[in-house]
């Protein structure tokens, strides 16, 4: 008998869904309300494509998710750099375990396996968008579809003009979404002006029990960069940011170059030469320490920053929230609709950056498809 499979939305965990069903013989027509594929997933790769991470033993931590534990045992970082290999994606560690295809661009990647998709006999119908169901059937663009098999890969909601919109909730039982890997609102003074654009280098971020070392760009609405990306959980869940500015000195460290000899020099060139504050560096701790005290060495060492708020979840890298964990069983399947799963962003989880993920994305994908498959007479 032939079997026959809907895919709905045409991002990673909607293509490895695809291909994972594809492969084994199901008929797969994908449909996507924009009018090309993978709209994020390029857009991921426009500063070098960071698949997954390579020799994190704490990988599947991460990710804060135990539903999602046996998902990244079945598809984690060595499978990810397999399949890539396989479509001709050849990869290289970088910094950090970071993962990237030598091509470092997603467009190569996502060619070729849509060419791979199309061998399988995939079909994919751009423009088409799901409106929910009526009785068993899915309406799609007004018109009623039935499948044997339903994948919903319908992502979060940010970076709605890519296609993640959300309007996929008032159909699925769902947790509200929230801004995740977003940049941090700040209302900088008129001093700060000229250092917009500016990178801050060699510090590090702590917000409630996350420390992190990560370049931050400030920017004239805030704070931008993966640094302040992997804090932006704990200030959303209302931890205050502060920065080191002098991570590889200790307090005493700092304390004791600040009592060097300081002659003639004005604070900022005494600050320049005693501990190497770049520019931007001192910007900040004048802007957040004023009036400065007596003794610097403890601000030097956690500058407060007073956050205002998160940027706009349409500009987040992804959301928290999504598909609730208890209107699904083991297989991802919806059990209010038999044979109709969820993957990818649009399921309640969240990842810090660095290849997590685009790696929960293609697992929640294989994952789903393999659950279908098995269920199949």
């Amino acid at each position: 008998m032939l079997v026959n499979a809907l895919i709905i939305g045409a991002g990673p965990a909607g293509l490895m869904a695809a291909e994972t069903l594809s492969s084994a013989g199901v008929q797969v027509t994908i449909h996507d309300h924009m009018p090309s594929p993978g709209r994020k997933f390029l857009m991921a790769g426009k500063s070098g494509l960071n698949l997954t991470m390579d020799g994190d033993t704490d990988f599947t931590a991460r990710f804060d998710c135990p539903q999602l534990a046996p998902m990244l045992d079945a598809f984690g970082p060595d499978h990810v750099k397999a399949w890539a290999d396989s479509l001709g994606a050849e990869v290289f560690t970088g910094s950090a375990g970071r993962v990237f295809p030598k091509a470092m661009k997603a467009s190569p990647l996502l060619r070729a396996w849509l060419a791979r998709l199309q061998g399988f006999g995939v079909q994919l119908v751009t423009r088409s968008r799901w409106e929910g169901w009526d009785g068993d059937a899915l309406i799609l663009n007004g018109a009623r579809v039935t499948a044997d098999i339903t994948i919903l890969a319908l992502g979060g909601a940010s970076w709605r003009r890519l296609g993640s919109d959300g309007s996929w909730t008032q159909h699925v039982p769902h947790t509200p979404f929230k801004p995740a890997n977003v940049g941090l609102a700040v209302n900088w003074s008129d001093h700060m002006h000229r250092h917009f654009g500016s990178p801050i280098k060699g510090v590090a971020w702590q917000a409630g029990g996350t420390r992190t070392r990560g370049e931050a760009i400030l920017s004239q609405r805030g704070l931008e960069g993966s640094g302040i990306y992997t804090a932006s959980r704990a200030v959303r869940e209302g931890a205050a940011l502060h920065v080191d500015l002098m991570p590889d000195l200790s307090a005493a460290q700092v304390a004791e170059r600040l009592t060097r000899p300081r002659g003639k020099d004005s604070l900022s060139n005494h600050l320049r030469k005693a501990l190497k504050l770049s520019p931007v560096k001192q910007a900040l701790l004048m802007e957040c320490a004023r009036p400065l005290p007596n003794d610097l060495a403890p601000l030097v060492k956690a500058l407060p920053i007073l956050v205002q708020g998160l940027l706009p979840m349409d500009e987040a890298i992804s959301t928290a929230g999504g598909v609730r964990w208890d209107a699904l069983d083991d297989g991802l399947m919806l059990r209010a609709r038999p044979g109709t799963y969820c993957v990818g962003e649009m399921l309640d989880w969240e990842a810090p950056t660095g290849g997590y993920l685009i790696t929960g994305c293609l697992a929640t994908g294989a994952w789903a498809a393999q659950a279908a498959l098995n269920r199949v007479p």
